[in-house]
């Protein structure tokens, strides 16, 4: 028998702490501190302990984007249908590249299925961990109360 972990569909969360179940890398923090980007990974890499250790003396999601199975209901940014995150990003931030990146978990990313690419273009800028970030970041960031 042969692997099917590719033939299970499975809707990722590209802003997922990496201490999550089957979590996974798919990009490294580049830029600088100022203007921070994600460089994205050609292949995804497994979140290990080691792998996190790497980020030393800084937290891994200041150094790694990582993704993990959306918890849709279980996240405060869900809202039973939408990630309300992806709408925000989509709404307020302003887009980030010119080209659509070359992204390892488009196909599986909720983002893309949301938001399409909109979101996409919008994605290199953000950052989990960032502790110079401006205030329409952390505005966006903040999870929306539904009433």
């Amino acid at each position: 028998m042969g692997d099917t972990s590719s033939a299970r569909q499975t809707t990722l969360c590209p802003s997922a702490r990496p201490e999550l179940t089957d979590s996974i890398v798919f990009g490294i923090i580049s830029g600088t501190v100022a203007e921070p980007h994600v460089a994205y990974l050609k292949k995804t890499l497994p979140v290990t302990d080691e792998l996190l250790a790497k980020a030393a003396p800084v937290t891994p999601t200041e150094i790694f984007r990582t993704a993990a199975p959306c918890a849709a209901s279980g996240c405060q940014h869900f809202d039973g249908k939408d990630c309300r995150l992806a709408t925000r990003i989509v709404e307020k931030l302003p887009v980030a590249v010119e080209e659509l990146p070359p992204c390892s978990i488009r196909r599986d990313c909720r983002w893309w299925q949301q938001e399409g690419k909109a979101a996409c273009m919008r994605c290199p800028q953000l950052i989990t961990d960032n502790y110079d970030s401006s205030e329409l970041l952390r505005n966006v960031a903040t999870p929306t109360v539904n009433c």
